[in-house]
């Protein structure tokens, strides 16, 4: 890549980092997007998406953390499955062809969610939660995660929120922990097996982390407007459909 495109690509995870912060995500599917449209190859593509997962979700969990929306007793079931199998799918090579229609159909399923993201879900009657369920979810997401270079939280969101389980809050502080594990985890399986970073992480990580800084401390205090999920969500698509099509 020549340098307009590295700063080019910086500006978009900066913006992609800010977003997804703001709901305790670490904007794995907007980074492996942005990277998509620019052509950037598999091997680049899952260690960059899991490094900048690691910086943002780090940043978020702090943050959910110090408003007090976290919950341990809701995450520990998760992630105590998820983070062995997070390290497994970090090691596995899956073969390009298999990789881009994997990454495709993850992001025309982010797109979608963001289409459907409303403030108004927030629920103020919070289920008890089924830990048996929750550690084969976990392990399931952790598995995906891994083998993608995304965090899982685009699936652990939804569920929680779905089941009633824990509330918009607290599934924004419990997302940013659990993408955080798995991806620590994920490139921690990557660098046993393909022992590869890409030399441009540093630029695309410095705007991760700018991005991530303004948007958890915004989301922790309030959710992203719905407005901006939805042209995020048109990103997703393109990029989604560019990597199903090729």
């Amino acid at each position: 890549m020549n340098l307009e495109e590295v700063i080019l690509l910086s500006v978009l995870i900066l913006a992609a980092g800010l977003l997804y912060s703001s709901v305790g995500h670490g904007g794995a599917s907007a980074y492996l997007a942005v990277m998509a449209l620019f052509g950037l190859a598999p091997e680049v593509m899952k260690p960059t998406a899991l490094v900048l997962n690691i910086l943002v979700a780090s940043i978020a969990t702090a943050q959910f953390f110090k408003a007090g929306s976290f919950s341990w007793s809701t995450f520990w079931p998760f992630a105590i499955a998820s983070v062995p199998f997070a390290f497994i799918g970090g090691a596995l090579s899956l073969p390009g062809s298999v990789y881009v229609q994997g990454v495709g159909l993850i992001l025309l399923f982010a797109a979608l969610r963001l289409f459907q993201s409303n403030q108004s879900e927030i629920k103020t009657d919070v289920k008890p939660l089924s830990i048996p369920i929750a550690v084969l979810c976990g392990g399931g997401i952790g598995l995906l995660s891994g083998s993608i270079g995304i965090g899982g939280g685009i699936f652990l969101s939804p569920l929680l929120m779905l089941t009633g389980w824990a509330g918009a809050r607290q599934t924004a502080g419990v997302s940013a922990a659990f993408i955080l594990v798995n991806s620590v985890a994920g490139i921690l399986g990557h660098l046993a097996s393909m022992k590869f970073i890409p030399v441009d992480i540093g630029y695309w990580g410095l705007a991760a982390v700018l991005g991530g800084t303004v948007g958890s401390h915004l989301g922790s205090q309030k959710l992203a407007p719905t407005i901006l999920y939805r042209l995020l969500a048109v990103v997703l698509v393109i990029a989604g459909f560019k990597l199903l099509l090729v």
